[in-house]
Protein backbone atom coordinates (compact mmCIF):
# COMPACT_ATOMS: atom_id res chain seq x y z
CA UNK A 1 0.00 0.00 0.00
CA UNK A 2 3.07 2.54 0.12
CA UNK A 3 2.42 3.10 -3.44
CA UNK A 4 -1.20 4.13 -2.80
CA UNK A 5 -0.37 6.13 -0.10
CA UNK A 6 2.28 8.39 -0.92
CA UNK A 7 0.21 8.84 -4.76
CA UNK A 8 -2.66 9.58 -1.72
CA UNK A 9 -0.07 12.16 -0.06
CA UNK A 10 1.25 13.68 -3.82
CA UNK A 11 -2.41 14.87 -4.54
CA UNK A 12 -3.25 16.58 -1.34
CA UNK A 13 0.26 18.36 -1.23
CA UNK A 14 -0.87 19.54 -5.09
CA UNK A 15 -3.66 20.37 -4.34
CA UNK A 16 -2.64 22.74 -1.33
CA UNK A 17 0.49 24.20 -3.51
CA UNK A 18 -2.53 25.23 -6.49
CA UNK A 19 -4.41 26.70 -3.31
CA UNK A 20 -2.74 28.90 -2.07
CA UNK A 21 -0.18 29.68 -5.42
CA UNK A 22 -3.93 30.35 -6.75
CA UNK A 23 -4.43 33.39 -3.77
CA UNK A 24 -1.51 35.12 -5.63
CA UNK A 25 -2.59 34.75 -9.27
CA UNK A 26 -4.77 37.31 -10.65
CA UNK A 27 -7.98 36.84 -12.75
CA UNK A 28 -7.06 36.73 -16.02
CA UNK A 29 -3.78 34.37 -15.39
CA UNK A 30 -6.57 31.96 -14.12
CA UNK A 31 -8.48 31.93 -16.92
CA UNK A 32 -5.36 30.61 -18.96
CA UNK A 33 -4.83 27.97 -16.58
CA UNK A 34 -8.31 26.98 -16.95
CA UNK A 35 -8.03 26.76 -20.47
CA UNK A 36 -4.53 24.80 -20.59
CA UNK A 37 -5.91 22.61 -17.85
CA UNK A 38 -9.28 21.74 -20.37
CA UNK A 39 -6.55 21.50 -23.39
CA UNK A 40 -4.56 19.42 -21.56
CA UNK A 41 -7.73 17.05 -20.67
CA UNK A 42 -8.72 17.26 -24.01
CA UNK A 43 -5.21 15.71 -24.91
CA UNK A 44 -4.50 13.14 -22.88
CA UNK A 45 -8.05 11.89 -22.94
CA UNK A 46 -7.62 11.18 -26.95
CA UNK A 47 -3.74 10.23 -26.47
CA UNK A 48 -5.36 7.26 -24.11
CA UNK A 49 -7.79 6.51 -26.54
CA UNK A 50 -5.38 6.41 -29.99
CA UNK A 51 -3.27 4.24 -27.74
CA UNK A 52 -5.50 1.42 -26.23
CA UNK A 53 -7.57 1.40 -29.24
CA UNK A 54 -5.31 -0.67 -31.58
CA UNK A 55 -4.68 -2.61 -28.79
CA UNK A 56 -8.77 -3.75 -28.18
CA UNK A 57 -9.57 -7.30 -29.10
CA UNK A 58 -13.30 -5.44 -28.72
CA UNK A 59 -13.34 -2.52 -30.78
CA UNK A 60 -16.99 -1.71 -30.27
CA UNK A 61 -17.27 -2.39 -26.55
CA UNK A 62 -16.10 0.88 -25.50
CA UNK A 63 -19.16 2.07 -27.78
CA UNK A 64 -21.54 0.29 -26.37
CA UNK A 65 -19.95 0.97 -22.87
CA UNK A 66 -20.32 4.65 -23.53
CA UNK A 67 -23.91 4.05 -24.77
CA UNK A 68 -25.03 1.95 -21.72
CA UNK A 69 -23.40 3.73 -19.46
CA UNK A 70 -24.72 6.96 -20.74
CA UNK A 71 -27.82 6.01 -20.39
CA UNK A 72 -27.79 4.68 -17.11
CA UNK A 73 -26.17 7.70 -15.63
CA UNK A 74 -28.61 10.15 -17.13
CA UNK A 75 -31.50 7.70 -15.47
CA UNK A 76 -30.08 8.30 -12.62
CA UNK A 77 -29.01 11.87 -12.86
CA UNK A 78 -25.45 11.72 -11.51
CA UNK A 79 -23.99 14.85 -12.93
CA UNK A 80 -27.32 16.60 -11.58
CA UNK A 81 -26.93 14.80 -7.78
CA UNK A 82 -22.98 15.76 -7.90
CA UNK A 83 -23.27 19.12 -9.16
CA UNK A 84 -26.22 19.99 -5.99
CA UNK A 85 -23.55 18.03 -3.77
CA UNK A 86 -20.65 20.42 -4.50
CA UNK A 87 -22.55 23.50 -4.37
CA UNK A 88 -23.08 22.75 -1.00
CA UNK A 89 -19.38 23.44 -0.41
CA UNK A 90 -19.63 26.97 -2.11
CA UNK A 91 -17.96 26.31 -5.33
CA UNK A 92 -20.27 26.20 -8.51
CA UNK A 93 -17.26 24.59 -10.86
CA UNK A 94 -16.02 22.25 -8.69
CA UNK A 95 -18.31 19.66 -10.05
CA UNK A 96 -16.43 19.69 -13.51
CA UNK A 97 -13.04 20.12 -11.31
CA UNK A 98 -13.93 16.84 -8.99
CA UNK A 99 -14.95 14.93 -12.15
CA UNK A 100 -12.14 15.88 -14.50
CA UNK A 101 -9.08 15.18 -11.37
CA UNK A 102 -10.56 11.85 -10.38
CA UNK A 103 -10.87 10.63 -14.21
CA UNK A 104 -7.26 11.84 -14.45
CA UNK A 105 -5.99 9.79 -11.47
CA UNK A 106 -7.70 7.17 -11.55
CA UNK A 107 -8.67 6.01 -14.94
CA UNK A 108 -4.65 5.04 -16.52
CA UNK A 109 -2.51 2.33 -16.95
CA UNK A 110 -0.14 3.39 -13.94
CA UNK A 111 -3.23 3.37 -11.63
CA UNK A 112 -4.78 0.19 -12.63
CA UNK A 113 -1.72 -1.84 -13.18
CA UNK A 114 0.18 -0.06 -10.04
CA UNK A 115 -1.81 -1.76 -7.47
CA UNK A 116 -1.51 -4.65 -8.84
CA UNK A 117 2.05 -4.63 -9.40
CA UNK A 118 2.67 -3.33 -5.88
CA UNK A 119 0.40 -6.10 -4.38
CA UNK A 120 1.97 -8.87 -6.27
CA UNK A 121 5.77 -8.14 -6.26
CA UNK A 122 6.16 -5.29 -3.83
CA UNK A 123 7.07 -3.02 -7.10
CA UNK A 124 6.04 0.52 -6.29
CA UNK A 125 7.53 1.58 -9.53
CA UNK A 126 4.09 2.72 -11.18
CA UNK A 127 2.51 3.88 -8.60
CA UNK A 128 5.48 6.48 -7.83
CA UNK A 129 5.16 7.43 -11.48
CA UNK A 130 2.17 8.34 -11.22
CA UNK A 131 2.27 9.99 -8.13
CA UNK A 132 4.91 12.52 -9.84
CA UNK A 133 2.29 12.89 -12.58
CA UNK A 134 -0.61 13.68 -9.84
CA UNK A 135 1.18 16.25 -8.11
CA UNK A 136 1.42 18.41 -11.11
CA UNK A 137 -1.84 17.38 -12.12
CA UNK A 138 -3.53 18.29 -9.02
CA UNK A 139 -1.77 21.36 -8.33
CA UNK A 140 -2.56 23.19 -11.41
CA UNK A 141 -5.94 21.97 -10.90
CA UNK A 142 -6.13 23.29 -7.49
CA UNK A 143 -5.42 26.88 -8.98
CA UNK A 144 -8.62 26.54 -11.35
CA UNK A 145 -10.77 25.10 -8.71
CA UNK A 146 -9.48 25.63 -5.28
CA UNK A 147 -9.25 23.56 -2.07
CA UNK A 148 -12.46 21.54 -2.90
CA UNK A 149 -10.20 19.30 -5.19
CA UNK A 150 -8.55 17.61 -1.72
CA UNK A 151 -12.01 15.42 -2.14
CA UNK A 152 -10.03 14.03 -5.01
CA UNK A 153 -7.87 12.32 -2.93
CA UNK A 154 -9.74 9.61 -0.73
CA UNK A 155 -11.40 8.84 -4.12
CA UNK A 156 -7.80 7.39 -5.72
CA UNK A 157 -7.21 6.07 -2.34
CA UNK A 158 -10.08 3.68 -2.43
CA UNK A 159 -9.58 3.01 -6.21
CA UNK A 160 -6.32 1.93 -5.65
CA UNK A 161 -7.01 -0.34 -2.21
CA UNK A 162 -9.50 -1.32 -3.70
CA UNK A 163 -7.55 -2.75 -6.42
CA UNK A 164 -4.64 -3.54 -4.61
CA UNK A 165 -6.85 -5.14 -1.24
CA UNK A 166 -8.19 -7.81 -4.62
CA UNK A 167 -5.18 -8.48 -6.03
CA UNK A 168 -4.02 -9.63 -2.34
CA UNK A 169 -6.83 -11.79 -1.89
CA UNK A 170 -7.32 -13.18 -5.55
CA UNK A 171 -4.05 -12.94 -6.69
CA UNK A 172 -3.66 -11.32 -11.05
CA UNK A 173 -6.68 -11.20 -11.88
CA UNK A 174 -7.45 -8.11 -13.94
CA UNK A 175 -6.44 -9.30 -17.15
CA UNK A 176 -4.73 -6.90 -19.42
CA UNK A 177 -7.67 -6.62 -21.94
CA UNK A 178 -9.68 -5.19 -19.31
CA UNK A 179 -7.10 -2.40 -18.45
CA UNK A 180 -7.20 -1.66 -22.30
CA UNK A 181 -10.91 -1.45 -22.26
CA UNK A 182 -11.11 0.50 -19.35
CA UNK A 183 -8.35 2.99 -20.82
CA UNK A 184 -10.30 3.42 -23.85
CA UNK A 185 -13.49 4.34 -21.92
CA UNK A 186 -11.90 6.74 -19.18
CA UNK A 187 -10.09 8.34 -22.57
CA UNK A 188 -13.07 9.48 -23.65
CA UNK A 189 -14.32 10.68 -20.66
CA UNK A 190 -11.30 12.63 -19.96
CA UNK A 191 -11.50 14.31 -23.60
CA UNK A 192 -14.86 14.47 -22.73
CA UNK A 193 -14.10 16.58 -19.23
CA UNK A 194 -11.96 18.89 -21.27
CA UNK A 195 -14.47 19.73 -23.98
CA UNK A 196 -16.77 21.01 -21.42
CA UNK A 197 -13.66 22.88 -19.70
CA UNK A 198 -13.13 25.01 -23.05
CA UNK A 199 -16.92 25.27 -23.23
CA UNK A 200 -16.85 23.77 -26.57
CA UNK A 201 -19.82 20.96 -25.91
CA UNK A 202 -21.27 20.10 -22.30
CA UNK A 203 -21.00 16.36 -22.29
CA UNK A 204 -22.18 15.56 -19.07
CA UNK A 205 -18.72 13.45 -18.06
CA UNK A 206 -20.00 12.64 -15.07
CA UNK A 207 -23.08 10.78 -16.14
CA UNK A 208 -21.28 8.36 -18.24
CA UNK A 209 -19.06 7.39 -15.41
CA UNK A 210 -21.10 4.54 -15.18
CA UNK A 211 -19.41 3.38 -18.46
CA UNK A 212 -16.64 2.42 -16.88
CA UNK A 213 -18.27 -0.64 -15.28
CA UNK A 214 -19.65 -2.16 -18.57
CA UNK A 215 -16.34 -3.77 -19.23
CA UNK A 216 -16.00 -5.07 -15.95
CA UNK A 217 -19.42 -6.53 -16.21
CA UNK A 218 -18.24 -8.25 -19.92
CA UNK A 219 -15.40 -9.81 -19.01
CA UNK A 220 -17.17 -10.80 -15.62
CA UNK A 221 -19.54 -12.74 -17.86
CA UNK A 222 -17.54 -13.78 -20.89
CA UNK A 223 -15.31 -16.13 -17.75
CA UNK A 224 -18.65 -17.70 -16.57
CA UNK A 225 -18.89 -19.33 -19.96
CA UNK A 226 -15.23 -20.18 -20.13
Amino acid sequence: MLGTIVNTITIITGTLIGHIAKKGIKEKYQHVLFNAMGLAATALGFNAVSNNLPKSEYPVLFIISLSIGGLAGTILDIDGRFKKLTSRMGASNLAQGLSTGILLYCIGTLSIVGPVMSALYGDNTYLFTNATLDLITSAVLATTYGIGMLWAAPVLFLWQGGIYMLTMLAGDIIPTPLVTEISIVGGVLIAASGLSILGIKDCKAINMLPALAVPMLFFLIKSLFR
